[in-house]
């Protein structure tokens, strides 16, 4: 039986009213603002973003060190990346991401290395500046191939008040052709990961954009076709995916953000004639200071399903000549017939299907329409650390009625679902077993649940492949949560 949007839209309302009642008055009248419904016409979403998680309440967020860490800086292959502070948030960030990488680890690449500082009780009562310069002097001495390093602050940092830019200046004189960057990253820091984010941006901008100056580079040779990937972390190997596609309508990537990305093609990018920007929440910042400073356009693109590849693609060749233009069709043209029989295979058994997701950066909105090339429905969304403008961009791919929750707790999240039935829910780690045990198909939507990459035309076949897998899986309708099971 088809529900019209008015019903859906009632249905959403009620269920809200429902959850919120479980709250104490004034949490309730707190939470109302992040939930709601969204209606065509509108110019965003309708909730409030990036406000402080009230306490008490099962959050899914992150910290500014998390975000500055675990996605900026630490994918930047050729850099040694210490996590300043006790060992516990070095230990926790450890590899946790699949930013695939090439290189050869502990030797010319580092991504999948933790380094920290571990700090004691005796740091914290006399500062750790003496113990930092000295693990910059061992780094040295272990990993000489390394061609920078980055600090990564954790709380205490902030809190006794280590002089980490005074300890990078120092090093950076001795070890000359090496960059040192300090990042006041602590996690107390903002809201949630979103700072870190800014912070690690600003870092990039003040001492490798501000002490390099590509055009001394006697090794770098421009051509009109050059363009930066831009916020694109390689999960999987995704960054590998969009390169392929931005290469064979004829481009030069100079640069990757950060997913294999160096030290070096970080100092290029003030080359590029065009940024093309896949993550907007992460790597916005920088973007727009290139554009004030060197003039460099920037341009969001999706390559999640065919449909918004084939719109990215097309964007992106309008900032070039003919060539390029002409180039961009061939290529659409070239995959049709693997679009096409990933549809005849996959439609019939996805279609009318419905989805819920919550996920960080950008993907809440990105996947839609992947899902939708499926022939699914997303009748759910929501950003785990989004701002107003992500909420904006949103309405560019959601339906009227659509159910809207930012900054879900975890009790909201298993309410929705349980009264919605989605047929998938794609969101993360944390969320993952909760709706498993609950018999509901689930993949993990921040690094593909260990499969990969879903960006370009070979993704969409290895995305349509896994969602398929995870509701056609007869093992749901065996599960019973535990805490619902009769003693």
């Amino acid at each position: 039986m088809s529900v019209t949007v008015e019903e859906r839209k009632a249905a959403n309302k009620a269920l809200i009213d429902e959850v919120l009642k479980a709250y104490p008055e004034k949490m309730a009248k707190r939470r109302a603002k992040h939930l709601g419904t969204f209606e065509d016409g509108k110019p965003d979403c309708g909730v409030k973003s990036n406000i402080k998680s009230l306490p008490g309440v099962m959050t899914i967020r992150g910290c500014a060190y998390a975000g500055s860490k675990g996605v900026v800086w630490g994918p930047i292959k050729d850099m040694i990346h210490i996590s300043h502070g006790p060992v516990g948030c070095g230990q926790y960030s450890w590899a946790a991401r699949r930013n695939y990488y090439i290189g050869t680890t502990g030797i010319d690449t580092f991504v999948t290395m933790q380094f920290t500082s571990d700090f004691q009780e005796k740091d914290i009562v006399f500062g750790g500046d003496k113990k930092l310069d000295k693990i910059i002097d061992e780094i040295q001495v272990l990993f000489p191939l390394n061609k920078g390093i980055s600090i990564q602050s954790e709380c205490p940092i902030g809190l006794i008040g280590d002089d980490i830019e005074a300890v990078s200046k120092k090093k950076s004189a001795q070890y000359e052709g090496h960059t040192i960057v300090p990042v006041r990253c602590e996690g107390f820091r903002g809201v949630s990961q979103s700072l870190g984010h800014h912070l690690a941006n600003d870092a990039i901008r003040d001492w490798v954009f501000d002490k390099a100056d590509p055009d001394k580079r006697p090794d770098f040779v421009s051509t009109p076709y050059d363009v930066a990937i831009i916020g694109d972390y390689n999960i999987g190997g995704d960054a590998w995916s969009s390169r392929i596609l931005l290469e064979e309508i004829g481009l030069r990537v100079i640069a990757q953000w950060s997913g294999d990305g160096s030290i070096a093609e970080l100092e290029n990018t003030p080359k590029a004639k065009l940024n093309v920007l896949h993550c907007y929440r992460s790597m916005n910042y920088i973007s727009r200071h290139m554009e004030e400073k060197y003039g460099i356009p920037w341009v969001e693109y999706n390559f999640f399903g065919p449909t918004m590849i084939e719109k990215s693609l097309r964007e992106i060749a309008s900032h070039f000549d003919d060539t390029i233009k002409a180039n961009a069709e061939k290529v659409i043209a070239k995959y049709r017939p693997l679009v096409d029989a990933v549809n005849a295979k996959f439609r019939p058994r996805l279609q009318d299907k419905t989805v819920m997701l919550f996920v960080g950066g950008l993907r809440p909105r990105h996947v839609i329409g992947a899902y939708e090339d499926l022939g699914m429905n997303v009748v759910g969304t929501g950003y785990e650390f989004g701002h107003n403008d992500d909420y904006q961009r949103t309405t560019h791919y959601v339906k009227d009625g659509t159910l809207i929750y930012d900054d879900v707790t975890g009790y909201e999240f298993e309410k929705f679902v349980e009264q919605i039935q989605p047929d998938l829910v794609g969101s993360g780690i944390k969320e993952k077993y909760v709706f498993q045990k609950m018999g509901v198909p689930f993949r993990q939507m921040h690094s593909w649940d260990y499969s990969g990459p879903y960006h370009g035309y070979d993704g969409y076949a290895i995305f349509a492949r896994d969602m398929d897998m995870a509701i056609s899986s007869p093992v749901w309708g065996l599960a019973r949560a535990p805490w619902k099971k009769t003693a």
